[in-house]
């Protein structure tokens, strides 16, 4: 039982001994972060955004949540244009922030840096935020309202910028279809004209001999029993020939008399 008892005094004495430990390397560390950001701060005075920079990230590392190095660091992200970067900063101030003084500030300067960003809803959102922080803040009212002017106009012109692509697809659509449509006409032409050929060229392939038949056929054939004027001519010219060959014969006899029969003298 004594054994169990200095075991539990010991460990009492070395815990409290860390916990001291502990609260002077705390102390230590917050004393750090506050330097740094002293360091920090001097340093964007003289506008060595960058350098400041090193110095915030410093005093963050030693204190995390510490408020004022978060913003400060934010504001030197900001001066040197690293917008982007700077918005975490400015977020985690608004988050760890007691008092709502610094809670609008911060929620003030992450609207200015979405508008470098364009990124105009965002900003709106921020504005406002900053302004149920600290509604009598009459510059981040004004912020708003050029941010809501701006988001507005984007808006706008995204709206006409989707009605013209419409416009323009219902447009290639249509001449897509006006296009299928006279090609569709085309092609029934040219079909039909291949056909015309088509028949014109099985025309004139024909049989040759087929052709002759017909030919043959439309050709005028002389009537049978009319002679033609030159066989006339022939014909009439042999009678007349032989007429007189019948004359010539019949006067030869006239002029020998009758032929007589001689009796035989027994």
């Amino acid at each position: 039982m004594k054994t169990a008892l200095n075991t539990l005094i010991i460990f009492l004495m070395l815990f409290s001994n860390f916990t001291l430990l502990a609260q002077k390397d705390s102390i230590a560390l917050q004393r750090n972060a506050r330097k740094m950001v002293r360091e920090g701060n001097a340093l964007y005075e003289k506008e060595q955004f960058t350098d400041a920079s090193v110095a915030y990230k410093k005093a963050l590392n030693s204190s995390s949540y510490y408020d004022k190095a978060s913003y400060n660091l934010g504001n030197a992200l900001y001066q040197n244009k690293n917008f982007q970067e700077a918005i975490p900063q400015f977020e985690l101030t608004a988050k760890t922030a007691k008092d709502t003084f610094t809670k609008a500030e911060a929620f003030h300067n992450i609207g200015n840096a979405m508008m470098e960003t364009k990124n105009y809803q965002g900003a709106v959102d921020a504005f406002k935020n900053s302004l149920r922080n600290n509604p009598k803040d009459d510059e981040t009212r004004y912020n708003l309202a050029v941010a809501q002017k701006m988001l507005d106009k984007e808006n706008k012109d995204n709206k006409d910028n989707k009605d013209n692509k419409d416009n323009k697809d219902k447009k290639d659509k249509k001449d897509q279809n006006q296009d299928k449509k006279e090609g569709d006409n085309k092609e029934k032409k040219d079909d039909k004209n291949k056909d015309g050929e088509g028949d014109k060229n099985k025309k004139e392939n024909q049989d040759p001999k087929k052709d002759d038949d017909k030919n043959e056929k439309e050709k005028p054939k002389p009537q049978q029993g009319k002679m033609s004027p030159q066989q006339i001519n022939q014909l009439l010219e042999s009678l007349n020939n032989e007429e007189k060959k019948t004359q010539k014969k019949m006067n030869a006899q006239k002029s020998k008399g009758e032929k007589i029969k001689q009796e035989k003298d027994w």
